[in-house]
């Protein structure tokens, strides 16, 4: 393909020339040639016109009057000039060698000019321009004889020679350079072509750390600088992936290891109590939650990264909130935690009840969990004009500075033990980082002045029909 690539370049580069080349060989020939044969015309008819004029001053034409009129004839310059009368008898020639006087001519011009019309004929050939030029010459409106003229010119064929030559030598000169030129342009246009081919194949095969690197500022670097682009979205796609797999085998490996552990203590243990096996039989229970908690959340995940999300609706907001406040109230009561909902300004959302909710949920979930007795979460319905505001506020344990940018990816946690203690996955923050952002919006995490966190979540607002924001 490079090569392929490289050839067809330079072939299209030189063909473009040697077409330019041809046309400047050509056309400035073909009008300087045109040009003379003009000026030829008019000198040489004007010429021969004059001496006709001289001529038909004369009855007839013969060979002792004729002469002394055309005296000065060979003072024109003209090759050769022949006079003759009605029936092509030369009368006077200006060729002093192989004279044709008495003799009869019936060149084509002679014949024409007999017949009463002027006749010019030139060509260039042999290096010289060829020119013949025949008018009638007039008496009373009757013929009586011709003037013929040719012109012999090797001055002027010279010039246009001479110029042929220069543009050939330029031409020759201007198609080498090019030759060079194309060749070179083509092997390194080719080459910035072969280094992204390149490193496409290198990708291809797994090299996600390749990157093209072909320099320049036209539209190849532009080329080059998405396919950079896209491979720093793969890689970090790549690395997210496998950082998810090996987050999430761990985290299915360990309640599977304490179900193994469990069972195997209960069927290698003879004689154990009907205590102990209850005991036993409650741990590989929470075990099984957790797993079936983690494999739910999984597999929410991978239908947010799969677009495989429920159709968005017009949604109210206030409902949502009091229902997994409600559902939670039991939860923080348990745990000795006060939970309040507070409504300030109902409002509708372009989303699904169940995106909703799972992000009101798991929030006031985690605020719950990560409390100490006596402590309390609020949950609270604000908002402006164009956005929705869910703020969840608690003064529980608090998360860190250094940990806060962190906390939405997936399996990560602030404290692991104390997290697997009460339940959690590592996955809900992710979860509603997701839906949040897939229906529009953003969430973020500060900490509460006092101690604890706030959790802000704005979705933009939408009119009760879904046709745009109230």
């Amino acid at each position: 393909m490079h090569a392929n690539l490289q050839t067809k370049f330079s072939i299209s580069y030189i063909a473009i020339i040697i077409a330019v080349l041809v046309l400047m060989n050509t056309y400035p020939l073909t009008a300087s040639e045109d040009l003379v044969f003009h000026s030829k015309e008019t000198t040489l008819k004007s010429s021969v016109s004059v001496m006709a004029t001289a001529l038909t001053g004369l009855e007839e034409l013969s060979e002792e009057n004729v002469a002394p009129v055309m005296a000065g004839a060979e003072e024109t310059g003209i090759s050769r000039i022949l006079v003759t009368d009605p029936a092509g008898c030369i009368l006077y020639d200006t060729r002093e060698t192989d004279s044709a006087l008495g003799r009869y001519v019936f060149y084509t011009e002679i014949v024409q000019a007999l017949r009463g019309n002027d006749v010019f004929n030139a060509s260039f050939a042999d290096g010289a321009f060829q020119s013949r030029c025949a008018v009638p010459v007039i008496y009373r409106n009757q013929t009586i004889g011709a003037i013929y003229a040719y012109e012999y010119d090797t001055e002027q064929a010279a010039l246009l020679r001479s110029l042929q030559n220069t543009l050939l030598r330029i031409s020759e000169a201007v198609l080498f350079t090019v030759v060079l030129l194309s060749i070179f342009l083509s092997r390194i246009l080719t080459r910035r072509f072969g280094l992204l081919a390149g490193a496409i194949r290198q990708m291809r095969e797994g090299d996600y750390d390749q990157r093209a690197s072909v320099g320049g500022h036209d539209e190849i670097a532009d080329i080059a600088g998405e396919f950079n682009s896209l491979a720093d979205r793969l890689q970090s796609t790549e690395e997210a992936r496998r950082r998810f797999v090996a987050d999430a085998s761990h985290e299915l490996k360990t309640p599977l290891a304490g179900i193994r552990l469990l069972s195997d203590s209960i069927l290698q243990t003879e004689n154990m109590d009907g205590a102990t096996v209850r005991e036993f039989v409650g741990d590989i229970e929470q075990e099984s939650e957790r797993l079936t908690r983690i494999t739910e959340d999984l597999l929410r995940l991978t239908k947010l990264d799969s677009g495989a999300v429920e159709p968005a609706e017009p949604v109210a907001v206030a409902p949502i909130v009091e229902r997994a406040a409600h559902m939670l109230r039991l939860v923080a009561e348990e745990r000795g935690v006060e939970l309040s909902c507070e409504i300030e300004r109902e409002g509708v959302v372009l989303a699904s009840e169940g995106d909703l909710h799972q992000v009101v949920y798991n929030l006031t979930e985690n605020g719950i969990k990560y409390n100490r007795p006596g402590g309390f979460v609020r949950v609270k319905l604000t908002g402006d004009d164009e956005t929705c505001v869910v703020t969840v506020e608690d003064n529980g344990i608090g998360i860190p500075e250094s940990d806060r940018p962190r906390i939405f990816d997936r399996f990560y946690r602030v404290d692991k033990m104390r997290s697997r203690a009460y339940g959690g996955t590592g996955l809900g923050l992710a979860i509603v980082s997701d839906t949040v952002r897939r229906r529009g919006g953003s969430v973020e995490a500060s900490a509460r002045e006092g101690g604890g966190s706030v959790f802000t979540v704005r979705l933009p607002r939408v009119s009760a029909e879904g046709g745009g924001t109230v």
